[in-house]
């Protein structure tokens, strides 16, 4: 079974299935995918280096994970875009899904975010989202939750 996690643009989070790098490029609608793989080498987020229209709006879900899971601070973590999903790969490196107790871990270190570092990251997303709409994409403010939503 190759489960992974799809994270929405608009915050929900699915469990779906992927077999290769040609069915995670069809849930990001990417086609040149990038990854950024967690500090313990275990969990691999996929995404599309350059989304499109609403797609540019930063994915805080997908971000508060990676910071969760990599050694990345609040005020470092790579803010990512757009729809994201997380994996893991064999030992070819080859896409795999997740197992059972990966997802535990993920919820655990998701539910381990300090709220310090959920108010930065916050702060940081609301600050980009207010550059990109003054730059003319159509990314509201409003849809950035705050610290006090988390």
């Amino acid at each position: 079974m190759n489960t992974v996690l799809y994270f929405s643009t608009t915050g929900v989070v699915y469990e779906t299935r992927a077999y290769s790098k040609a069915d995670l490029a069809e849930l990001v609608h990417g086609h040149e995918l990038q990854c950024l793989t967690s500090t313990d080498r275990q969990f691999d987020f996929w995404f599309s280096p350059s989304p499109r229209g609403c797609q540019r709006r930063t994915n805080q879900n997908a971000t508060e994970l990676l910071l969760a899971t990599t050694s990345f601070s609040a005020k470092t973590v790579p803010l990512l875009r757009g729809c994201i999903v997380i994996a893991t790969h064999d030992t070819d490196g080859e896409v795999d899904g997740l197992s059972w107790q990966q997802l535990d871990v993920l919820a655990e270190r998701n539910r381990a975010l300090s709220a310090r570092d959920a108010r930065v990251l916050g702060r940081r997303i609301a600050r980009d989202s207010h550059r990109t709409a003054q730059r003319g994409c159509d990314v509201p403010a409003a849809d950035v939750r705050t610290s006090a939503q988390h």
